[in-house]
């Protein structure tokens, strides 16, 4: 597992998430309450018309949030398990694996009210640029009907398998290119 001791700007030369305002440290146990919060953030609009009790649906949420959890970190032992910090409290979470052919965002969600500030963006960019640098690719899994599916297209991703549910996606960079 990738550690950060204390919040870091620019942990890896990621300097336009720094210039956002945007700090990571690596996660801890005592940040699991926080890193459910994200997840049932990002289900909310899904369950908003299921017939359920709002204690079903937390139910619900917190065992696909463990069974989530527990699969990432099984599926990527050594991923950059990282809460993104803004202004010093946490905005989020980023899960990124290294691999040697490419470098895969397993997971990147931010809290709503940090959603649309360009905070996302400026971390992909970051990321393509590290991808790029290192003459990988950069993957990532996105649910078809995403928000942020937008965002992925803008920045040059494109679609290379339907999983179904998701797309897979691929960023690949000429050498020596670098996002604006």
């Amino acid at each position: 597992m990738s550690t950060l001791d204390a919040a870091s700007p620019a942990p890896f030369g990621w300097q336009r998430a720094a210039a956002s305002g945007v700090r990571f440290r690596s996660i801890a146990e005592a940040d699991l309450p926080f890193l459910y919060r994200v997840y049932a953030s990002t289900r909310a609009e899904e369950l908003a018309p299921v017939p359920w009790s709002e204690a079903q649906k937390a139910a619900f949420l917190t065992m696909q949030f463990q069974a989530q959890h527990t699969e990432y970190q099984r599926s990527y032992p050594d991923a950059a398990w990282l809460v993104i910090l803004r202004a010093g409290e946490p905005a989020g979470r980023l899960y990124l694996g290294r691999g040697n052919i490419e470098h895969c965002v397993i997971d990147i969600a931010l809290l709503p009210e940090h959603r649309g500030h360009g905070l996302g963006a400026a971390i992909m960019r970051d990321l393509m640029d590290e991808a790029g640098r290192a003459g990988k690719r950069l993957a990532i899994h996105v649910e078809k009907f995403n928000p942020a599916m937008h965002l992925y297209r803008r920045l040059g991703f494109q679609t290379v398998e339907d999983k179904g549910v998701y797309d897979l996606m691929h960023w690949s960079a000429a050498p020596s290119r670098s996002i604006p």
